[in-house]
């Protein structure tokens, strides 16, 4: 789903000027998207959201029913997670965890450490110590493996199996495993292995990669005499923004996992998918303010660009998108068009690497006519570098924010618009700025 939904559409249309640019969320969507992925996993894996994907509160709160809890990767995840949906179980990864940081993790009572260095480890020993003393906090080593060979020779972003700053080295695991069983460090219980290793991968790939896993996990077990409840083998599912109508197969990496799990019956296997699940629900909408022909190529500049959106340029790729004709020009002066069939959309950013897609079919746009662009619903906003040239920030709406699960939009859902507040629309004028 690329082009919006007829909620989305008929809101970005309704938009005035002065609410453009916008991240326009279709939660109904997300809801029947997040509902199939559950329903496509056996009900021996556990689901974990990854909450830097997009952590905004009402993508949080539409996830809930379907997920077994959240992963996050900072202080201020932790604390922002927790507020949003408090009754659901956190896991705390990420490389750099400061002590403040695991103290307060500590004292919310997070379900899962992943531990990812001996000095992390030390340091968790001791405030554990300190904070719960009569209660083993559980830890997940993450461990980066060599993967499955080829296995990641497709990966858009690789985080393991190879040098990078995630996780032990697997030459150091040995050593993690006897501190936390051996009675060196009490106060903390060795769960199971955390491994992350790579994203942008297709089900027969992140098969492998977690058949690798699982594997490597039940052999260290075995080596050292010790059992291993859990194995982790992360998220990575792709999102293909060259050609979005090829998804990750969620049926066939369900099927798959259920044959894993059914070799290793005394593993709970968890996946913490990201992108995956909220890339698809989000729509960044803007307008065309002006058309310009340069070198024999035309340029369309939007309002906003990739201080909003900064996915594009980031993965250096061509955002997609569709055009959303306008046919009131409300000036005196002549409205911009386009000569030719395609063009390129560039924000109002004083630098050329503020392209959001190139080679656009777009024959006859205006100045004026809107342009949604699709796939905006994770790494995009919360990713941006939202000051530079401190143009307004964006509108906040959440469509079928009161539906029952699944519901289609159409059915007369209640839209949710948020400011900077975060309050609904009924209380504040609907969002020209997010926090």
């Amino acid at each position: 789903m690329t082009a919006p939904t007829a909620a989305v559409r008929d809101r970005v249309l309704a938009l005035s000027s002065a609410e453009l640019p916008a991240y326009v969320y279709d939660l109904a969507a997300l809801r029947a998207h997040a509902a199939a992925v559950r329903a496509a996993l056996p009900g021996c894996v556990e689901l974990h959201y990854a909450a830097k994907a997009n952590p905004e509160p009402e993508i949080l709160a539409a996830l809930a029913p379907y997920v077994d809890g959240y992963e996050v990767s900072s202080g201020g995840e932790l604390v922002h997670v927790g507020a949003a949906v408090p009754d659901h179980p956190l896991a705390f990864g990420g490389p750099g965890k400061t002590p403040d940081e695991i103290a307060a993790a500590l004292e919310r009572g997070v379900a899962r450490f992943h531990v990812e260095s001996a000095h992390e480890l030390r340091v968790l020993a001791e405030l554990a110590g300190r904070a719960a003393p009569d209660t083993p906090v559980a830890v997940l080593l993450r461990v980066n493996l060599p993967p499955a060979e080829g296995a990641l020779t497709g990966s858009s972003l690789t985080m393991g199996g190879r040098p990078t700053p995630f996780g032990l080295d697997p030459s150091d695991a040995g050593a993690a495993v006897r501190l936390l069983t051996d009675g060196t460090h009490p106060h903390l219980e060795l769960r199971g292995i955390h491994a992350h290793l790579a994203s942008g991968l297709h089900a027969p790939e992140l098969l492998a990669v977690a058949g690798s896993v699982v594997t490597w996990a039940v052999e260290l077990a075995a080596r050292h005499r010790v059992r291993l409840a859990e194995v982790n083998v992360g998220g990575g599912m792709t999102v293909d923004y060259a050609d979005p109508r090829r998804r990750f197969d969620w049926t066939a990496y369900g099927a798959g996992l259920a044959r894993l799990a059914a070799a290793h019956p005394d593993l709970t296997l968890r996946i913490e998918p990201g992108r995956a699940l909220t890339a698809y629900c989000g729509w960044y909408a803007t307008e065309v303010l002006d058309v310009k022909h340069s070198h024999g190529e035309e340029f369309a500049v939007v309002r906003g660009g990739t201080h909003h959106l900064r996915t594009p340029a980031t993965k250096g790729h061509d955002q997609p998108c569709s055009v959303l004709p306008v046919e009131s020009w409300p000036h005196p002066w002549p409205r911009p068009s386009a000569r030719g069939d395609r063009l390129t959309l560039a924000g109002q950013l004083c630098t050329p690497k503020d392209v959001l897609a190139r080679n656009v079919p777009a024959r006859g746009l205006r100045a004026g006519d809107r342009v949604a662009f699709g796939l905006a619903g994770a790494y995009a906003w919360n990713i941006s570098h939202h000051e530079f040239l401190m143009h307004p920030r964006p509108g906040f709406h959440f469509l079928g924010a009161g539906l029952p699960e699944a519901s289609p939009l159409e059915d007369g859902g209640r839209p949710a618009d948020r400011t900077a507040g975060g309050a609904p629309a009924g209380e504040a004028q609907a969002g020209r700025a997010a926090r």
